[in-house]
């Protein structure tokens, strides 16, 4: 099963795509005909070419939108603005081809036309444009859409329920024992859906070899990897050696490759790498450069305006919720009915960020956050409200004072910015938000600054869709109750 786990996941999601395709297509159909009401239903013969060629294009644009690669991005977040972009291609290229491939004559064309008229009769439709409906052709890709990103959603939490229990999991050694390895390995632990199984470190030192490392420990030195990769039945291995000379780098890449295994390395920039940087050639030396980090105007103005709708929606929305909040607070302890707390927002700018109190008042301040929904400091409605994240409602009043977003990096307390480094300080390129990335991940227990790479992520893939993405995510979050105790 572990060996052909990825064929298989493959072929499953084919098919799962193809009949969510037609289920679109079939659905869209009977949906319009409704509407319209007609009394003599149209025949589904109309159809029948239609669904086809639109079958055969959502699939080969998914693929092309990268939507069948194994590895999956944070959250699978990539995958679904994959789905909203290939949706939008698909239609374009379907009606594209309806209009370009109609049954054509020789009679009337140039000498180049005439030439191709074999080549376009062999793959020509059939179908009349006039014959079928247009709002069916749009609903039908609005329902592709949102089923597909249905079942890719569901998909990938069957996938990582797979995974949790070992099944699929590809088994994985790590070259090096130093910060980087350390940093691999507690990936692997807290991130399970990645599917990788990890058996243990092999260090440069043959002393180190026995010596436990957190969860695992070295299994050997350099001498005894290709001993490791057969007794251990290795799929992969990362190569966490970013100090290592290029000569000795390029030694055990060669071996790996000679043995025929699969590996992947951890640059000596990786910061640098997380970026979005680009490669250009000085004669044959390559040189890295950091590309345009200046957001485009447009990309601005969409998100203010996210920014400010959604914000007005959701404190016009839940204004009930404000009024009964604010009076079981005061009924359940004394003291003001916000909390409020100094933040660092954008380019180290502070700010007074807004929180429903959930805790009694002499008991507030900044000592650490809860951890368990049972903690002596807060109220029992506080526990209600930071269950269902309830208590971060008032931050859409920062929102709309411009100092927050609806979506961006969590705001830091001022003594922590203060030990920040100049990776840490990344961070505040954006303007802080109320929810992102980190915040609907599984690892939000732990500390804001121990999940770094969430925000550097978010910082250089933002874009209007994928802030639709992360919205849309924390409603679910927030409907299951995942929220801080």
């Amino acid at each position: 099963m572990r060996r052909h786990f990825g064929p298989i996941l493959l072929t499953v999601q084919l098919l799962l795509d193809v009949v969510v395709i037609v289920a679109a297509c079939v659905i869209g159909y009977w949906f319009v005909l409704g509407l319209e009401s007609t009394s003599k239903m149209p025949s589904l013969e109309v159809y029948r070419e239609l669904w086809g060629l639109s079958c055969a294009v959502c699939l080969g644009v998914f693929w092309a939108f990268g939507m069948y690669r194994p590895m999956k991005s944070l959250l699978n977040v990539e995958e679904f603005k994959a789905i909203a972009k290939s949706t939008v291609v698909s239609f374009v290229v379907v009606v594209t081809l309806i209009v370009m491939l109609r049954p054509t004559t020789q009679e009337g064309g140039g000498g180049l036309y005439k030439f191709l008229v074999p080549l376009h009769d062999f793959v020509k439709l059939t179908m009349d444009p006039s014959a079928f409906s247009r709002l069916t052709l749009v609903t039908t890709f609005l329902l592709i859409g949102a089923l597909t990103s249905i079942s890719r959603f569901v998909s990938f939490r069957v996938i990582q329920h797979l995974y949790r229990r070992g099944v699929g999991n590809r088994n994985v050694l790590i070259l090096g024992t130093g910060e980087i390895g350390r940093w691999l390995q507690r990936k692997f632990v807290l991130v399970p859906t990645l599917g990788l199984r990890m058996v243990g470190f092999v260090s440069q030192d043959p002393d180190e070899v026995g010596r436990p490392i957190d969860r695992s420990r070295v299994l050997g030195s350099f001498d005894d990897l290709r001993e490791l990769v057969r007794e251990h039945k290795i799929h992969e291995v990362f190569v966490a050696l970013p100090e290592s000379s290029e000569a000795r780098l390029m030694e055990l890449i060669e071996r790996l490759e000679s043995w025929g295994v699969s590996y992947r390395v951890v640059p000596r920039f990786y910061h640098l790498m997380s970026q979005r940087v680009k490669i250009e050639n000085l004669d044959s030396i390559p040189l890295i450069t950091r590309t345009d980090r200046r957001e485009a105007p447009v990309a601005r103005v969409a998100k203010a305006i996210l920014d400010v709708a959604f914000s007005s929606l959701v404190l016009l929305a839940t204004f009930p919720v404000f009024l009964l909040a604010a009076v079981l607070i005061k009924r359940q302890s004394t003291g003001p009915v916000f909390y409020m707390q100094t933040r660092i927002g954008r380019h180290g700018k502070p700010f007074r960020m807004f929180k429903f109190r959930t805790m009694y008042e002499h008991l507030s301040g900044d000592a650490p956050k809860p951890d368990t929904a049972e903690d002596p400091r807060v109220t029992p409605v506080g526990r209600f409200l930071r269950r269902y994240s309830l208590d971060e409602l008032p931050q859409f009043l920062n929102v709309l004072r411009g100092e927050m977003s609806v979506v961006g990096p969590r705001p830091e307390m001022p003594f922590i910015v203060e030990r920040y480094n100049a990776v840490d300080r990344e961070r505040l390129r954006a303007k802080p938000g109320i929810t992102g990335l980190w915040q609907i991940s599984s690892n939000r227990r732990a500390a804001i600054h121990e999940n770094l790479d969430y925000d550097l992520y978010y910082i250089e893939n933002r874009s209007f869709l994928l802030d639709l993405v992360i919205i849309a995510l924390t409603v679910f979050a927030v409907a299951r109750g995942a929220g801080a105790h």
